[in-house]
């Protein structure tokens, strides 16, 4: 049998679709986090996340805009989630509609920097995808849902017993190769988001662990 992933923490709700006011809280502050996390990414402009290079991709082979490619790769995720036994949550719809307002928000109001301020340009490259590994971990120890790519990540890590970093660093990467296979494009950004951001992840469910060691669970 496969071991948890998510550590019980003091802010887990009781279920999928329970609402305690400091569930609700974390759930929130960690979603538009991960909002700004991807934002600084965009920003940063060294490259787009790997599934937006995928979605690049598709968006050039179908002739179909970045938009709905981006729903359509969403949707099959979730399909992924049937064999895998996972159930959509309130964190799964909050994903979808947080993430997306604050990412809009922040790329509308605050001007990218300049295209030879390669220092803070890196900076924001490196702190978003930093920032996206720690929010993630916040919202999902909420335990009422992940979004479509993080689901998938939990699910495989439950089936197969593997670390996070792995599967996140093996889903990141599959992508990102489909995506530049079918004319997406890479940057530096897109590698760095690809190998590093899943352990960010599992570092941070790690000192979440110890933290909160009345949970055993593995990372």
């Amino acid at each position: 049998m496969s071991k948890k992933v998510l550590p019980y923490t003091p802010w887990k709700a009781r279920g999928l679709w329970s609402f305690e006011p400091k569930s609700l809280l974390v759930l929130l502050l960690g979603l538009s986090l991960l909002g700004m996390g991807e934002a600084m990414l965009v920003l940063g402009n060294l490259g787009a996340a790997p599934w937006v290079v995928f979605a690049q991709g598709l968006a050039l082979q179908t002739g179909m805009n970045v938009g709905v490619t981006t729903f359509i790769i969403s949707a099959g995720v979730m399909l992924l989630w049937i064999p895998l036994r996972l159930r959509v949550g309130f964190g799964t719809i909050a994903n979808m509609v947080v993430i997306a307002l604050v990412l809009g928000l922040i790329i509308r109001f605050v001007p990218p920097p300049a295209a030879d301020a390669w220092l803070l340009r890196g900076a924001l490259c490196v702190g978003g995808v930093c920032m996206v590994g720690i929010a993630a971990t916040l919202y999902m120890t909420c335990h009422m849902g992940a979004g479509p790519r993080d689901g998938l990540m939990i699910g495989i890590c439950h089936k197969t017993g593997w670390r996070v970093g792995v599967v996140r660093s093996l889903l990141e990467s599959t992508v990102c190769l489909i995506g530049w296979a079918l004319g997406g494009t890479l940057g530096v950004g897109t590698l760095l988001f690809a190998f590093g951001v899943g352990w960010v992840v599992q570092w941070s469910l790690f000192v979440l662990e110890r933290c909160f060691a009345q949970s055993i669970v593995s990372v």
